[in-house]
């Protein structure tokens, strides 16, 4: 018996014990490859993000019996790797020593350690770029940038108003456009 995408159904189907376990399965099934990448963006390594999501995910297990359902699932999805990916990055900086260029040389050292990595691409330029900006306006270009998110959706994950989100975007875009253009 195939079982449903469709949001309401699998939490639904998770709140029947015999059928918890399938519904799980289901609900990462559908959002496990956007979780990661949102996640990525934020964390750059593979492994780190892997173990980012591994988390969230533990996470929705123990909690999705709370889920009030007054956002959608995916909402409550994003809100959650959203805070397992800044905490992780928290738990970095601590770990780290503060280099002289400042917090954020530690995710940019690991994006140029990358194999692939050549600084006169434009990709390569725009990930460097992304990791000066502060967590929440990284947080904030990426899910407008790569996930094209509305606002609206946006600030019900960061609990913050459109307004400011909008704000932190613009900036954003001009700390990144200002990097371009000078290195």
């Amino acid at each position: 018996m195939a079982i449903t995408t469709d949001d309401k159904e699998l939490l639904e189907l998770f709140r029947d014990p015999s059928q918890r376990e399938r519904a799980y399965t289901a609900i990462v099934k559908k959002y496990q490859e956007k979780i990661y990448w949102h996640v990525r963006r934020m964390v750059i390594d593979h492994d780190d993000a892997h173990d980012v999501v591994q988390n969230v995910f533990i996470k929705v297990w123990k909690s999705l019996d709370n889920f009030r359902e007054d956002a959608k699932l995916y909402t409550w999805l994003y809100r959650i790797a959203s805070n397992e990916s800044l905490t992780f990055i928290e738990q970095q900086k601590k770990r780290q020593t503060v280099s002289f260029d400042g917090e954020q040389s530690g995710m940019a050292d690991r994006l140029k350690a990358d194999k692939d990595f050549d600084a006169n691409k434009l990709e390569w330029k725009l990930q460097l770029a992304i990791q000066q900006l502060p967590e929440k306006q990284k947080l904030v270009f990426s899910l407008r940038y790569y996930d094209e998110m509305p606002y609206e959706d946006m600030s019900r994950i960061l609990e913050t108003s459109e307004g400011a989100l909008k704000a932190s975007y613009h900036h954003a875009v001009k700390k990144i456009e200002e990097y371009i253009l000078n290195h």
